[in-house]
């Protein structure tokens, strides 16, 4: 049953749409779009991007009777920073003013968008610039995960700003991911998109940190979304016994090499590279040798990695991602 909600006075001018990522986790699909459809804010548009399933995805997703649901088969998996870009290109053209984007494995609580949006025109009311929001994530187990990095920036009297924000129910933060968040059309305007090249891992990181050099992103207490992600805790090779996930390890060792030349100051990319070097030698003590090659190959690519900004203006099919829409209702 599809809950009607109601859009609240104040917000019948936004064209929000929901954008879910979704690769072979139907069930998990399933539950992240009721919970899309059970929201007190309705989804003008809701579009999932699958990244090329190979399991009942697609049958399940023809099956559903939900209204403006588009489905969008890519040809090929292009990992997640592939898919979150051609989902933000997509939903852009669809002409969304806020484009909502999760992964698949996120539960939005009924009320999450409803507060980012709540938020978002506070900070207007307020004259407080944001380059996105995001909602509070927690596990199945009701412990915090996907925390954001808090705003550093200091006031002119050499204070750290960002508890001012904290009276509008919000605090101020730079690096986040993309579990819930809510991202202005103007941001994709001025920043572009996710590098689809940096293929999975760090995609997100990048990405935040880039659209707040000027203006800080939020984070909205009052948002709450469930992460039901199969990795519990900080990713580490040194502890993972996927063989499904140790080979995408490399992509994270050189995509946070990459962004840590990026946007940090060079002490740090000197501490980041000593521990990946230590974590190469405790490999080496243990005989794991298939791990410390990964984390070789990391740290080589990721100081010749450059890859270059998507903008908004560039067509979908620049990444020689043919599209497939297998299903578009409209209400």
């Amino acid at each position: 049953m599809i809950s009607q909600g109601h859009n609240f006075l104040g917000d019948t001018m936004n064209k929000v749409i929901a954008v879910i990522l979704t690769y072979n986790r139907q069930d998990l699909l399933q539950l992240c779009l009721a919970s899309i459809y059970s929201q007190t804010r309705i989804c003008d548009q809701v579009i999932v991007v699958d990244n090329a399933s190979n399991d009942n995805t697609q049958k399940m997703l023809n099956e559903l009777d939900y209204p403006n649901l588009k489905v969008y088969l890519l040809s090929q998996n292009v990992g997640a920073a592939g898919g979150f870009n051609t989902g933000f290109r997509l939903a852009y053209q669809e002409g969304a003013d806020f484009i909502w984007m999760m992964d698949d494995d996120v539960i939005p609580e009924p009320s999450a968008l409803q507060r980012l949006i709540e938020a978002d025109h506070t900070l207007d009311e307020n004259g407080i610039d944001r380059a996105y929001l995001i909602s509070t994530a927690f596990t199945e187990n009701g412990y915090v995960t996907n925390s954001p990095s808090i705003n550093k920036k200091m006031n002119h009297i050499g204070y750290k700003d960002w508890p001012k924000f904290t009276q509008y129910g919000v605090v101020s933060v730079d690096r986040a991911t993309f579990v819930s968040i809510l991202v202005p059309r103007a941001t994709l305007d001025k920043y572009g998109l996710p590098i689809s090249d940096m293929f999975i891992w760090g995609e997100d990181t990048e990405y935040t940190l880039r659209i707040t050099k000027d203006v800080p992103g939020f984070i909205v207490g009052s948002s709450r979304v469930m992460h039901l992600r199969q990795e519990k805790g900080v990713l580490n090779i040194i502890s993972e016994n996927s063989d499904v996930r140790l080979k995408y390890y490399k992509y994270l060792i050189r995509n946070r090499i990459f962004v840590t030349k990026k946007y940090r100051p060079a002490r740090v990319v000197i501490k980041v590279m000593c521990l990946d070097l230590y974590m190469i030698l405790k490999l080496l003590r243990r005989w794991e040798l298939k791990k410390a090659s990964i984390v070789i190959a990391g740290l080589i690519e990721g100081f010749l990695f450059s890859p270059g900004i998507e903008y908004i203006d560039s067509p979908v099919n620049s990444q020689c991602l043919p599209l497939r829409i297998y299903k578009c209702e409209s209400l």
